[in-house]
């Protein structure tokens, strides 16, 4: 088992959503942060629903769901999380601005044992790390969307991350959030992402180049691949925001044309049309 009771989510949106349900439901503590009133109230609102829905579906009882709401609390203050065992970042995909967090974090939580975990998908973890005065305790935690589906976490420790940081967070992740947890190395996309999005990629390529409809390369890998959802509708999935953000981490990393994100890519993120969160991507939601 571990001792981390009291966990922070920095983040409500999609990811952090679902990493503060799934902390919640296994009987944490956990107190969710925003940038704004608004921005708390959207994510306090896809939450709800989140957990209305899994007890619509029968994945957990009403109780289970009003016991859940009664463990998640709400601030715009990070100055709140001062008690927190745990806190994990889950905000856009940027490095500056994962940095000024870690920063502001290492402030304000006071318990000298809490570990500060980030939900990056391909930002160097070590990064990330050296901005705070405790690097040591400093650790990658990354989910999967969405995260109370899916049953995997990558464990990402940067070079500096202390055996003690590791084994707690391993006995987090497998014995309260009950996921499977896979080791990377501190290298940009990590396991899944490494594979994952020069196929991607790849796909964009095809139909930014015409070789195929954009329903043909879906149901080619779907249908010839037994792939449970085709590149183009996962790329929509994911957001192309940010597949675009991770593969430029990718490319810088390792200045690898298949990392390199397609003209197509970049035009699309530029007119808004990120995916299903905006309601249009390669498709229209």
């Amino acid at each position: 088992m571990t001792d981390i009771e009291r966990v922070g989510v920095v983040g409500c949106g999609q990811m952090g959503a679902g990493i503060a349900e799934v902390c919640a439901r296994s009987g944490l503590d956990v107190m969710v942060a925003e940038t704004t009133g608004e921005a708390l109230e959207i994510g306090r609102t896809r939450l709800t629903n989140s957990l209305g829905k899994a007890a619509e579906r029968g994945k957990i009882t009403e109780e289970q769901r009003d016991a859940t709401l009664d463990r998640l609390s709400f601030t715009t203050d990070l100055g709140e999380f001062a008690d927190r065992d745990l806190v994990i970042e889950a905000v856009v995909e940027n490095e500056q601005v994962k940095t000024e967090i870690f920063q502001v974090l290492d402030q304000v939580v006071t318990r000298p044992d809490a570990i500060l975990a980030s939900n990056t998908s391909s930002i160097p973890l070590v990064k990330l790390a050296v901005a705070t005065s405790r690097p040591d305790q400093v650790i990658g935690i990354h989910f999967f969307n969405p995260a109370p589906v899916q049953a995997l976490v990558e464990l990402i420790p940067a070079l500096t991350t202390g055996d003690e940081t590791i084994k707690r967070t391993e006995a987090l992740v497998h014995d309260v959030l009950d996921k499977h947890a896979i080791r990377a190395q501190d290298r940009a996309g990590f396991v899944v992402n490494a594979l994952l999005i020069p196929y991607l990629l790849s796909a964009i390529r095809m139909f930014e180049s015409g070789i195929a409809s954009r329903e043909d390369i879906d149901n080619g890998m779907e249908m010839g691949c037994a792939h449970p959802m085709g590149p183009l509708k996962l790329a929509d999935l994911i957001g192309l925001d940010t597949i675009a953000a991770i593969a430029d981490s990718m490319y810088a990393e390792y200045k690898e044309p298949l990392y390199a994100a397609p003209p197509l890519l970049l035009r699309m993120v530029d007119a808004g049309r990120m995916g299903r969160k905006s309601g249009s991507g390669f498709y229209s939601y």
